[in-house]
């Protein structure tokens, strides 16, 4: 299941905050235990040295306590009661001369030397300091019960987590609502993008926008220009592609009249020859069309493809064209690499407009010469005819559709389709060379 945005920032809020606020506690819980330990120890060597200064100041009389209590006064917190118990001990018989109010019968510790120990009294675990008087052979004993102390410190932490229960709800639904103002910007965007009609491709309203908007925005307007720039070679591709199939279908369709109301065999054999062209030239444009939509469509996938071997086929397809305009195909093919990785389909395109321009241009009696080598790491194919060239101020529109060399014959696609095979199989088309002859050259390079 996707979740929105908004909700999975504020999970990741929510879970980092209850984090660090549960590590707090932790850590103060850890942190309060010590203080209260070393706090309590403390009280507790400070209670035990005090009693042992009455005793020996004579401020109490440990004779007459005998078989009774003494009552040293304890300080005790409020809401905690036993909080202090003190026993006196006698050195000599071991015998309890002493007690504070409330401190149990049974014996703090089991310890006879001084300092602090643990114990447990009538079943419960206790923590006491244990003072040795020699002079008047008494054992002083003071201690607490650590229950007490998990107490104070569950007190100290129960102190925490209320206010955490009222205030995380309360920062959760602030989080909410600060996602919601920080992330507006994005569902304005949305809103924008849901009113705009499906043919609007113009660029998004200019406005402030915060920083990381901004990508976003500009991503969109990149966009929006390149489907309008489709939709534009759409439609002139369309209409020029209308335009181009009437104009011969109209010749045929004149011919075809002429042919009909002909009066002798030489008129009819004219019109047959003029619908000849024109199915010709009906065929190619449409040919032109199919490879063109195709390549634009082809996935480049590299296979292991026999140059010479392509470059022959190629140049068989164009034999009868190019015996039919009295022009010589030639080749000069160099040794090339037996597995050469490219697209065949793209190259045999490309290769085919090429050459097939090059009949079309040349004159009677004029030479097509097809020259592939490999040099550099790179595959250099040279097509050079006897024709007028392309001349250097038309040569940047030469690739465009529809557009159309200096004898104006032609359907326009031609070099369009080898600019776009070329472009797929990330070689370089150049227009301005020339041969040993002088000869108009045109060479395709391609990496490999």
């Amino acid at each position: 299941m996707t979740i929105s945005i908004r909700l999975r920032l504020f999970l990741i809020l929510a879970l980092a905050t209850g984090a660090i606020w549960l590590s707090a506690v932790l850590w103060i819980e850890t942190s309060t235990r010590a203080e209260v330990e070393r706090v309590l120890d403390a009280r507790l060597a400070e209670a035990a040295t005090m009693v042992s200064s009455l005793i020996s100041d004579h401020r109490v009389e440990v004779a007459h306590a005998a078989g009774g209590a003494i009552h040293v006064p304890m300080p005790a917190a409020g809401g905690y009661t036993r909080q202090l118990s003190c026993q006196i001990w006698s050195l000599d018989d071991d015998a309890l001369v002493g007690r504070s109010d409330g401190a149990p019968q049974a014996r703090l510790t089991a310890a006879d030397g001084a300092g602090y120990s643990e114990s447990d009294v009538e079943g419960e675990p206790w923590r006491v300091f244990t003072v040795v008087n020699p002079d008047l052979g008494v054992r002083v004993m003071v201690g607490d019960s650590i229950a007490v102390r998990d107490r104070l410190v569950r007190d100290v932490i129960e102190g925490l987590l209320l206010p955490a229960a009222i205030i995380l709800p309360l920062l959760g639904g602030l989080i909410w609502i600060s996602l919601a103002r920080g992330l507006a910007p994005l569902d304005q965007l949305a809103a924008t993008l849901r009113a705009r009609a499906p043919s609007d491709l113009s660029p998004l309203p200019q406005g402030p926008a915060p920083r990381e908007i901004r990508p976003v925005r500009r991503a969109l307007d990149t966009l929006f220009a390149r489907v309008a720039a489709a939709r534009d070679t759409e439609r002139d591709f369309t209409t020029y592609a209308a335009h181009e199939l009437k104009t011969p279908l109209a010749g045929m369709r004149t011919q075809a009249q002429v042919l009909r109301m002909a009066p002798d065999a030489e008129t009819r054999a004219a019109a047959l020859r003029a619908i000849e062209t024109s199915v010709d030239r009906t065929d190619r444009l449409v040919r032109q069309l199919l490879e063109l939509a195709e390549i634009d469509r082809e996935t480049p996938e590299q296979t292991a493809t026999d140059l010479a071997a392509l470059i022959g086929e190629t140049m068989a397809e164009l034999a009868s064209l190019a015996r039919a305009r009295e022009v010589t195909l030639e080749s000069d093919i160099a040794p090339l690499p037996a597995t050469f990785r490219t697209s065949p389909f793209l190259l045999h395109a490309a290769l085919r407009n090429l050459i097939e321009n090059a009949v079309i241009a040349s004159p009677r009696n004029g030479r097509v010469s097809v020259t592939a080598r490999h040099a550099e790491g790179a595959l250099h194919i040279d097509i050079a005819d006897d024709g007028p060239g392309i001349p250097e101020d038309q040569r940047t529109r030469m690739t465009e559709r529809f557009v159309r060399g200096p004898s104006g014959s032609g359907s326009g696609l031609g070099l369009s389709i080898v600019a776009s095979a070329v472009a797929r199989l990330n070689g370089t088309l150049d227009f301005g060379a020339r041969d040993a002859e002088g000869r108009h050259q045109i060479s395709v390079c391609l990496p490999g």
